[in-house]
C-alpha cells in the first residue's frame, strides 16, 4: 500500500476527530475562537455584583454552549439584588436571555419544540425540567414551569454559567431550548416577559369572558402591563383602558393600543377613581380586568372597575407582596366576579411567544421600544440600580 504524505495527514485527523468524544466542532464565536476562560457576573452579597472569571466546563453530548448576546433584567433579578429574598448568593442571576450556539453536543439535534438546531443558530431558554418530566410541551393539563428550576436562579456551583449575566451559558440535558433565529435581537430579549403575557391572556380566555368586543381594563404601566396591552391587540380587542399614576407610561399605553388611558393620581378615593374608569369605556364597566401591579391595594381596587359578571386576571405578584383587603360580598359574590390566577407560562406558552412577537411587529405595535436602557455587563450594577428606580421599562445587559 503506498501511503504518501498527504494519507497520513488524512488518517490522523480521522484518528483525532474519533477521540474528540463525537462533540461537534465548535464555530468560531463573534469575536473569534472560544476562549478557555469567561466571565459571570456573580451576585456575592445584596446591592453587589462582581465580574469572575471561570474555565469554561467541558462540553458534553447532551450540551449547549451559548455565547450570550443580550439579557433583559426581570423585577425577580432587582428583588434578588437587592435583598436576596430567595437565599440564592452566590449566584449569577439572569433568565431572560438570548445568544448563539458556539458548540453542541452530538446528541442534541432538535429543540424544545422540534425545530432542528445546529452550531450558529440564535436560542433562547427558559427551564430545566430534570426534576419535573410532568411539564412538557405537549401537557393537556397544561402546568405552570413554577415549579422547574430556571437558568439564572441556581446557585452557584462547580459549573458556574447557569445564568445569562455573563460571556456564555451552558445549557445542560433537560434544559428547555429553542431556536429563535428568525427574530430580531430586540425581539428575543422580550421573550421571557412577552410569554408571562401569552400565559395571562391564555388563561383569562379560560373563563369564557375575554373576547374580541370585551372592555378590558390594565391595572399597571409597567412593562408587564404594556406587553399584556399589546398582547391583547394582537388580539383584535380594541376597546383597552389603562390605569396607572405616571404621564408617561400612560403615553406608551396608547402607542401600545390602549384607546384610553386613566391616571390615578387625577382621583381622591377609589370611588371617583372607579367613576373615572367607567368614563372611559363611555359610561360602562369592564368586562374584563389584568391587574399587572405588585400592589395589595391595585389589587384591592380593581374589582370596583368591573361590571357584574365580569372577569379578573390576577398576575402582579410574582413575590410575595402582602395581602389585600376586599370585601367578599361586594367585590366577588354579588358581581359574581370570575377570577383566574396566572404564573409564569407553560412551555407551550413559550412557544406561542414567538408568533405573537411577528404578528405584534407586523401590525405596527412598537415593541423595541420597551428596552429602555442597554449596559455593558460590566455595568451590571448600575443596570440593576437603574431597575429598581425605575427609570426606564425594560433594562437590557448586552454583550458587545
Amino acid at each position: 500500500m503506498d501511503i504518501n504524505s498527504s494519507n497520513i495527514e488524512e488518517i490522523v485527523r480521522q484518528v483525532l476527530d474519533g477521540m474528540k468524544g463525537n462533540i461537534a466542532p465548535a464555530a468560531p464565536a463573534a469575536g473569534g475562537s472560544i476562549p478557555q476562560k469567561a466571565r459571570v457576573a456573580m451576585l456575592v452579597k445584596p446591592e453587589k455584583f462582581e465580574l469572575q472569571e471561570y474555565a469554561l466546563p467541558t462540553i458534553t453530548d447532551d450540551d449547549i454552549l451559548v455565547k450570550v448576546e443580550c439579557c433583559g433584567v426581570c423585577g425577580t433579578d432587582a428583588h434578588e439584588y437587592k435583598r436576596d429574598p430567595f437565599g440564592l448568593i452566590p449566584v449569577v442571576l439572569g433568565h431572560e436571555g438570548t445568544g448563539e450556539i458556539v458548540k453542541i453536543g452530538k446528541n442534541v439535534t432538535k429543540d424544545s419544540a422540534g425545530k432542528p438546531l445546529k452550531v450558529g443558530d440564535k436560542v433562547v431558554t427558559s427551564v430545566t425540567l430534570h426534576d419535573d418530566p410532568d411539564i412538557t410541551m405537549y401537557d393537556l393539563n397544561r402546568q405552570n414551569v413554577g415549579g422547574a428550576d430556571v437558568y439564572g436562579l441556581l446557585p452557584d456551583d462547580d459549573d458556574h454559567f447557569k445564568g445569562w449575566f455573563a460571556d456564555y451559558i451552558v445549557l445542560h440535558k433537560g434544559a428547555s431550548v429553542f431556536n429563535v433565529s428568525d427574530l430580531d435581537l430586540e425581539s428575543r430579549i422580550l421573550i421571557e416577559p412577552c410569554a408571562v403575557l401569552i400565559h395571562a391572556v391564555e388563561r383569562a380566555k379560560t373563563t369564557g369572558i375575554l373576547r374580541f368586543n370585551s372592555r378590558v381594563v390594565v391595572q399597571g404601566c409597567g412593562p408587564i402591563g404594556l406587553i399584556c396591552i399589546a398582547v391583547l391587540r394582537t388580539m383584535g380587542i380594541e376597546n383597552i383602558v389603562a390605569v396607572d399614576g405616571e404621564a408617561k407610561r400612560l403615553n406608551f399605553a396608547r402607542e401600545m393600543g390602549a384607546s384610553a388611558t386613566v391616571n390615578f393620581k387625577d382621583f381622591q378615593g377609589i370611588e371617583a377613581l372607579a367613576g373615572g374608569v367607567k368614563a372611559a369605556f363611555g359610561g360602562y364597566f369592564a368586562d374584563f380586568a389584568f391587574q399587572c401591579t405588585g400592589s395589595p391595594v391595585a389589587h384591592a381596587n380593581i374589582y370596583k372597575f368591573i361590571r357584574n359578571g365580569g372577569g379578573l386576571c390576577e398576575l402582579g405578584f410574582f413575590i410575595n407582596g402582602g395581602d389585600a383587603t376586599i370585601n367578599p360580598h361586594f367585590d366577588i359574590c354579588s358581581k359574581e366576579i370570575t377570577t383566574v390566577g396566572s404564573w409564569v407560562y407553560t412551555l407551550r406558552d413559550y412557544a406561542t411567544t414567538f408568533d405573537f412577537l411577528k404578528r405584534a411587529k407586523a401590525i405596527g405595535l412598537p415593541m423595541e421600544k420597551l428596552i429602555t436602557h442597554k449596559f455593558p455587563l460590566e455595568q451590571i450594577n448600575e443596570a440593576l440600580v437603574t431597575n429598581l428606580k425605575m427609570e426606564g421599562l425594560k433594562i437590557a445587559v448586552i454583550n458587545k
